[in-house]
Formats: structure tokens, sequence, C-alpha cells
């Protein structure tokens, strides 16, 4: 008995993977799929389209589109940042210096730079519409705003994690596993909105 009792406690500690973060990968690996059907679409109709791609595209406002990339990846750091603060169990800050913010600050900063992004895609939207370049004009109209309008959606599905995990963190009495792996969890789904972004823009907007 006392030797069994030795061997277990001599027995490796098997540490498995969250179930909450295989899954949300898992998950995501679909929604690659989604996205590389809206790229394979794209790239079918701007094959077919003649000249209606370069006579659809220069309404495109690149410089700003470029602008709204870059706070987008901005927020792929802080959002990366609030992870550290989950990995060190730092909910809130300690101090006003950005060296000693929770994951409270760094998440409402990604959520801040996300719904700055959001509503400049819906500016962009409204110029384009002006300009005659709405959803039923052509087929470059279409697979514009069903690509970036899809991911807009992602990107309003990221934002309301955002607050989830900041409203999950102010409610718990003790900062504990659970609510770090949430916190890791919804960076998992931001990092991959922003990575799908980066093609959107580069073959959207470079490409064109």
């Amino acid at each position: 008995m006392s030797s069994l009792n030795l061997t277990q406690q001599n027995a490796p500690i098997i540490n498995r993977p969250s179930q909450t973060a295989v899954g949300t990968i898992v998950w995501l690996g679909s929604e690659v799929m989604f996205f590389a059907g809206l790229f394979a679409v794209y790239f079918s109709l701007k094959a077919q389209s003649g000249e209606l791609w370069p006579n659809s595209t220069w309404h495109l406002n690149v410089p700003f589109a470029l602008v709204n990339t870059l706070i987008l990846v901005a927020s792929s750091f802080t959002a990366q940042f609030g992870v550290f603060a989950a990995e060190r169990m730092q909910p809130r800050a300690t101090g006003w210096s950005p060296v000693k913010w929770g994951v409270v600050e760094w998440f409402f900063l990604s959520y801040l730079l996300g719904g700055i992004f959001v509503s400049g895609q819906v500016w962009e939207y409204a110029n384009l519409i002006a300009e005659g370049v709405t959803l039923s004009s052509n087929s470059y109209g279409s697979i514009f705003y069903v690509a970036t309008g899809f991911h807009a959606l992602h990107v309003t599905g990221g934002l309301i994690a955002f607050l989830l995990v900041i409203g999950r963190t102010f409610a718990v009495k003790k900062y504990g596993h659970k609510e770090a792996v949430s916190a890791i969890v919804v960076s998992y789904y931001w990092h991959f909105v922003d990575v799908v972004w980066i093609g959107l823009f580069l073959i959207i907007y470079v490409l064109k």
C-alpha cells in the first residue's frame, strides 16, 4: 500500500490545455476557412471583371485605410499587454504608469482603439456610398461590403468580448485562473481579427 502511495506521489503531473482555449482555436480554424472563401470569391470576381475593378478601386481612400489599419494593429499590442497582466494575476492598475496597468486598463484601451477602427469603417462606407459605390451597384461593391462588413461584425464581437472580460474582472472578488484564461482566449480572437484585416487591407487596398 505504501509503495502504491509512493508511486502516485512520484507520478508526473499532466498539465492539460484549457478546454476553452482549445475550443476557441478550433472555432477560429473554421473562421479561417470562411474568410479564405471570401478571398477566393474576391479574386474570382476580379478576374472576370474587366475594367470594373480599376474603375471602382480609385474611390478607395488608401491613406485613411492605412491609418485605420495601424490603429487596429496597435489594439492587438495593447490586448497582448493585457494578457501579460492576466498571466501575472494583475486585474487592475497599481499606479498611473502604463507599466503598472492591469487587465482592465489594457483591455479598455484595446476596446477604445477597436471602436475607433469600426467608426472609421462606417465613415468610409458613408463616403463610398455618396460616390455611388454601394452593395448593389456592381460585383465590386458587393464583395467589398460583404468582406469588410463581415470583418466589422467580427470586430464588434471582439469589442463585446472585451467588455465582458472587463465586467467579469470587476465582478469577481479574487482574480484567478478562470478569469486569466478568459482574457487569453479573447486575445486569441482579437489577434485573429487583426490578422484577417491585414490580409483584407493588402488584397483590397494595396493589390487593387
